[in-house]
């Protein structure tokens, strides 16, 4: 299967993003010698490994990008690995990490395996007609804070904080979810679905279908004109959103607890740059605002230098639950 690519772009830093579902025994003997290649080729994001495959987004110059895709590639574990292309003006990551998990996309649900149960893939061509049909339940498999800037026209929100709270929601919704004869679900870029559906066909649903490239493809391949889809689609990286074409949105990020956030929440007396946010103000501690705040204050002198401060994309490890750098992570 070939790349997806977009042909006219603009940016510097070509963004790409993987996944693939294959049994990796050895997944750990992979971390040096890919963090290593990221390395000498200029890329940073982050990239999961775990037995059951790979996910990552990363992002750098384009010859840096392409020789690590290659470097994949060439191992016979991800011959034909597929990846979806974007691109950035500025470096949405600020480090590279290679990381071992026991998921590539966390559901906690064991023996869930794509590779031998899954739902049926529909192109971004064909999916307006799918969820058109009266017949079909159209479910948003992503977290409420991606949900609340974007989404399908119709689409349920099962208002989750995380991938894992999805099994139970599907549980406690049987009876609705029975109710039509088709289930139609999607997320940012398919990864999810592909958990989703094998764990609802798991369950006994027939007639389950996931957006094939998820919503990322959809506004990639999508004229706007003739789009089901509202709002932005947030992405875990530092442009936060992307809107039809893949086009940088008009949102900012908390880096208090990274969630999306307008120039609306942006005049909130609980917005305070750094420090919190109207999503955030209430779940954090005055303990936790001064650290952020004493964060913030070396931000301000690192720029005064002339310098990076690392935390002016990575925020503490005692952020907001919505602090994930990768989908479904």
């Amino acid at each position: 299967m070939p790349d997806q690519t977009i042909a006219d772009h603009t940016g510097p830093f070509l963004v790409a993003a993987l996944y693939k579902f294959v049994a990796i025994p050895h997944y750990g003997d992979l971390q040096a010698p890919l963090q290593a290649a990221c390395v000498e080729n200029g890329v940073k994001g982050t990239i999961l490994l775990a037995s059951e495959g790979i996910n990552g987004t990363i992002a750098g110059p384009e010859r840096g990008v392409r020789a690590v895709l290659a470097f994949l590639r060439a191992m016979p574990e991800f011959e034909g690995l597929v990846h979806k292309e974007s691109w950035a003006d500025e470096a949405p990551f600020p480090r590279m990490k290679v990381r071992l998990k026991k998921e590539i996309v966390t559901m906690g649900v064991p023996g869930i395996d794509p590779n031998q149960i899954v739902g049926t893939y529909v192109k971004p061509a064909d999916w307006n007609d799918l969820i058109n049909d009266p017949d079909v339940m159209v479910v948003d498999t992503r977290n409420d804070y991606e949900v609340a800037i974007g989404t399908f026209k119709g689409a349920v929100d099962p208002k989750t904080k995380s991938f894992r709270e999805f099994p139970a929601w599907a549980e406690a919704h049987r009876q609705d979810l029975t109710k039509p004869k088709k289930v139609a679900m999607f997320c940012t870029g398919g990864i999810r679905c592909e958990k989703s559906t094998a764990y609802m066909r798991e369950q006994g649903y027939d007639e389950v279908y996931h957006l094939e490239g998820g919503i990322l493809k959809y506004l990639e391949e999508m004229p706007e004109g003739e789009s089901l889809w509202q709002g932005e689609c947030f992405v875990f990286d530092d442009r936060v959103s992307v809107g039809h074409g893949l086009k940088p949105g008009p949102y900012d990020m908390c880096h208090a607890c990274r969630r999306p956030i307008s120039d609306e929440d942006k005049v909130s007396p609980h917005y305070v740059h750094g420090i919190s946010c109207p999503h955030c103000f209430d779940e954090t501690s005055p303990e936790q605002k001064a650290r952020f705040t004493e964060r913030q204050k070396q931000i301000a002198l690192a720029k005064e230098r002339g310098e990076l401060h690392i935390g002016v994309t990575a925020p503490p490890r005692d952020r907001a639950p919505a602090a994930q750098k990768l989908e479904g992570e």
